[in-house]
């Protein structure tokens, strides 16, 4: 049986299709949001489903027509390296400048070492050219090298002229004290003639009591000299300088005798004296060595 429509049924119609139409129009919006979410959010992150109406059916045009638009994944963002990365490449960086300047050295001292090489083999080789470094030895010259130790001494040329001084004056048998005075060899007196007297004696070696040539001690040397211009004096200092009379320093005159506590000589000028001075020594000339002296004078 065929109804015809009423202005009913068209006005419900009508709705229907306005309901729809909203239906459609709020699924496209909430679909658009959350393809923009998906887009903000990293590009792993998987495509939600477009939410469909509750209750209100969707005819297969409509259908089509929500389908969202394709996703179009967002670039990744660029990851700024951190303040330890940053660290370790400059750390990185400045070793490998480090290795590289360290090698470049040894090349340099090899050049410097070639190049003294290359100077120490050409010196060598003028001096072949020159043959300055060449010795011809005949048969008739054979070299001997006597490495003994036997063979070499230590003995000073001073110590080998005082043992021969010694020698000389041990085999001494010339006059004695008690011969000049008997025979004196310079019966005048005079103080220049005493100081050339005494230098002939120098290198006489002490000896404690000794008043010859065989070996003087400071009063026998004094003596042995006086007593050769006919002055006979006593074998020890303090008889000799209380013999003589004392003179000033500036009156001394070489020929005079310096009188020291325990010790005395003959006054040779300018502060010096010749003397017999201590064991191991022998007759010389020095200076006098303290200011604990004085000048006595004989003779005159």
């Amino acid at each position: 049986m065929n109804h015809s429509s009423t202005p009913e049924s068209a006005d419900a119609a009508s709705n229907d299709s306005a309901s729809l139409e909203q239906v459609t129009r709020r699924s496209l919006r909430q679909s658009t949001r959350q393809s923009s979410k998906a887009v903000s959010k990293a590009p792993s992150m998987s495509l939600r489903k477009a939410p469909r109406a509750a209750s209100t059916p969707v005819t297969a045009p409509l259908a089509a027509a929500v389908v969202p638009a394709p996703v179009v994944a967002a670039a990744p963002k660029p990851v700024r390296p951190g303040w330890k990365r940053t660290a370790l490449n400059m750390g990185a960086m400045t070793a490998a400048t480090a290795i590289v300047a360290t090698l470049a050295l040894p090349g340099t001292n090899l050049n410097v070492a070639n190049a003294e090489s290359n100077a120490s083999a050409e010196a060598i080789a003028e001096l072949q050219a020159t043959q300055s470094q060449d010795i011809e030895l005949t048969a008739s010259e054979p070299v001997v090298v006597d490495a003994s130790r036997a063979e070499f001494s230590a003995t000073s040329v001073a110590a080998l002229r005082r043992a021969e001084l010694a020698r000389q004056y041990a085999a001494y048998s010339g006059p004695r004290v008690a011969d000049f005075l008997a025979n004196p060899p310079y019966p005048n007196f005079s103080l220049d003639q005493v100081v050339q007297v005494a230098l002939q004696y120098q290198g006489v070696p002490y000896r404690y009591g000794g008043d010859t040539p065989a070996g003087f001690d400071c009063s026998g040397f004094v003596q042995y000299v006086y007593a050769q211009f006919g002055m006979a004096l006593p074998h020890s200092v303090s008889g000799q300088a209380a013999m003589g009379t004392p003179i000033s320093r500036a009156d001394a005159r070489p020929g005079d005798i310096v009188i020291m506590a325990g010790h005395n000589g003959i006054y040779m000028g300018n502060g010096t004296f010749i003397d017999a001075p201590r064991a191991g020594g022998v007759v010389s000339v020095r200076p006098i060595w303290t200011d604990n002296y004085y000048i006595v004078r004989l003779g005159i």
